[in-house]
């Protein structure tokens, strides 16, 4: 697995957001994205042109994974500031800290191989500790979720 480790600036968040678990992610998310792209437009202060899918875990422990726990699930952008949020919309303050960076190129079977293989191998054989930030994938413009293969960057907070 090619990975990068990046420190990363506080993460500024615009967008929508929705109570999930991993039962449900597969509905929660394209509906929040459904709603939230077509006023992408909207969020004046855009950093890049990347979407963030975003997860913001309560508390997160893979050795002791319960698929029934709430987290919160985002879809937005990172803005450069909070000034002008457009109606309806909400904020997030992510803390400064490190990142393990990961391109993902594949299906979508393949993205959730891959996770449950850096959370219940990888990361626990390395010499990184997962932290307790949001962890999210920066979504491209190009990425379209009824794409077979599609490229984005998995971002998993670490110590």
């Amino acid at each position: 697995m090619k990975y990068k480790v990046v420190e990363k600036e506080e993460i500024l968040v615009v967008g929508l957001k929705a109570e999930a678990n991993f039962h449900n992610i597969h509905l929660v998310t394209p509906q929040l994205a459904r709603q939230f792209m077509p006023r992408l437009k909207e969020v004046k202060s855009r950093k890049d042109e990347y979407t963030l899918s975003l997860q913001k875990y309560n508390r997160f422990d893979y050795n002791t994974f319960n698929p029934d726990e709430g987290f919160e699930k985002w879809i937005g952008v990172e803005v450069t500031n909070l000034d002008a949020v457009p109606k309806n919309m909400e904020t997030l303050s992510i803390a400064s800290g490190r990142y393990l960076v990961i391109d993902f190129k594949g299906s979508i079977p393949d993205f959730i191989a891959l996770w449950q293989n850096i959370h219940s191998s990888w990361l626990p054989n390395s010499e990184y500790e997962l932290d307790s930030r949001p962890h999210f994938e920066r979504l491209p413009s190009s990425y379209n979720p009824m794409q077979e293969i599609n490229e984005e960057e998995i971002w998993i907070p670490i110590l």
